[in-house]
């Protein structure tokens, strides 16, 4: 009778011990389970947080995109007053000498410079289209402005067409939105540039490689 209480004693006693086994390996379990969701949750943020900024770089993007588009269809649509406007202009700027000319002109885009420099980062301005745009993306449009236009000038002065290589990374990178031109074209920044805002005229080959490539960039109002 002993020997058999001591045997159910036993028993008892490996089954609660299994049993306490079995418990602790549960709550290992839920305790990984609940240190893996802990580390996911602390993830989430910097995925949302890597997320939002890149809607927000796409967003400004594609802003000074628009902005650039609509400055040059608002200049196509305002040509015959811009004639007027430049040709009062050039008259005045005749009347003054070459070398007050220069002086001005420096003295204009220095304090341009210093005035932007001085400006904080996250600074928002609004366009004569009355868009909400970052300065740093307004200035983006500005340099396109400056660049094509400056690429009509040099055309008009019979001088070979050139930009800064800044210019040519910025206005390049916002016609075609950081695509590299096909392979094969073997075109630099510049003629990049001139080709898909017009200002070169495009061959029956250079087209075909495009059409073949699937290569798309940004049109301006012409």
């Amino acid at each position: 009778m002993d020997a058999a209480r001591s045997e159910a004693a036993r028993s008892e006693a490996a089954r609660m011990d299994a049993a306490r086994s079995e418990a602790a390996r549960s709550d290992a379990a839920r305790s990984e389970a609940a240190r893996s969701e802990a580390a996911r949750m602390d993830a989430a943020p910097s995925d949302a947080a890597r997320s939002g900024a890149a809607r927000s770089e796409a967003a400004r993007s594609d802003s000074a995109r628009s902005e650039a588009a609509r400055s040059d269809s608002a200049r196509m649509d305002a040509a015959p007053s811009d004639a007027v406007r430049i040709g009062g202009s050039g008259r005045v700027a005749g009347q003054v000498g070459r070398a007050a000319l220069a002086i001005e002109f420096e003295q204009t885009w220095q304090a341009a410079d210093a005035a932007v420099a001085d400006a904080p980062s996250e600074r928002v301005v609004q366009t004569r289209h009355g868009d909400a745009m970052s300065l740093t993306e307004f200035l983006r449009t500005r340099v396109v402005e400056v660049g094509v236009h400056g690429l009509d000038l040099a055309a008009a002065l019979g001088r070979p067409p050139w930009l800064t290589p800044q210019a040519e990374v910025v206005i390049a990178d916002l016609l075609t939105g950081g695509r590299p031109a096909p392979a094969g074209l073997r075109w630099d920044r510049l003629t990049v540039i001139r080709k898909t805002t017009g200002r070169a005229t495009l061959t029956v080959a250079e087209q075909a490689a495009i059409d073949a490539a699937g290569f798309r960039w940004l049109v301006f109002g012409r």
